[in-house]
């Protein structure tokens, strides 16, 4: 939809009358265990350059409460995606090493609530990243979009998004498949987006309102 100030979020319904999202299926999601896979995904994502990347944790229901996340961390390629558990000392070095590295772009939205987990949970600070709902409105959208209707948007899908995944208990030892495939393909959707938007051929942003973001854009 679109009127004089620009395009304007989907609905409810309109986005419910869209086909679905064509996300990763779980033989091309990969949850990263060993220090083996750890380096062969590093690799992966070293050549793709540009991934798309979010971060999920274990909600917090009782009164005083203290949220210990993130739990799970999930970096998208074009093809596939790596799904990581917090724990660890060979898993939190390379979450770190990805997410700190300047010649591998971040993609997603909401990064600023991502950053301050990441921050508070491993010192790790992101760098070379793109927040997609800054992107929107560099592109006219003035609404800040979240993933849902970003996709709706963009892309003409419909992205599920179950509130019982979403509210799932993150820090479990084995994650479900239900939970793998929502991850992979929040990050995923990100992703596409950016890439329908061609913002891969645009300067990655030097700041925004991140701090340490010394961003160079790597070959395709």
């Amino acid at each position: 939809m679109t009127d004089a100030t620009g395009p304007q979020r989907p609905t409810r319904e309109e986005i419910a009358q869209l086909p679905p999202f064509a996300g990763l299926t779980l033989d091309h999601i990969h949850l990263l265990k060993t220090s083996a896979q750890f380096e062969a995904a590093r690799g992966e994502i070293q050549r793709a350059g540009f991934i798309g990347f979010d971060t999920e944790s274990k909600p917090t229901f009782a009164k005083g409460e203290l949220a210990s996340g993130p739990h799970v961390v999930q970096f998208a390629l074009r093809e596939q995606a790596f799904i990581v558990r917090v724990d660890g000392e060979a898993a939190c070095e390379f979450i770190k090493s990805i997410v700190e590295s300047g010649a591998v772009v971040k993609i997603g939205f909401g990064l600023t609530s991502d950053r301050a987990v990441l921050l508070s949970k491993l010192g790790a600070r992101i760098r070379a990243m793109v927040d997609l709902a800054d992107a929107l409105r560099r592109k006219g959208i003035r609404q800040t979009l979240g993933a849902k209707a970003a996709v709706a948007m963009v892309l003409g899908q419909r992205l599920q998004k179950s509130r019982s995944v979403t509210t799932s208990n993150w820090a479990r030892q084995t994650l479900l498949p239900k939970q793998l495939l929502y991850a992979a393909n929040d990050a995923y959707a990100a992703l596409a987006v950016f890439y329908a938007l061609d913002l891969h051929h645009a300067p990655v942003p030097a700041a925004e309102a991140f701090e340490s973001v010394e961003a160079a854009t790597p070959v395709e």
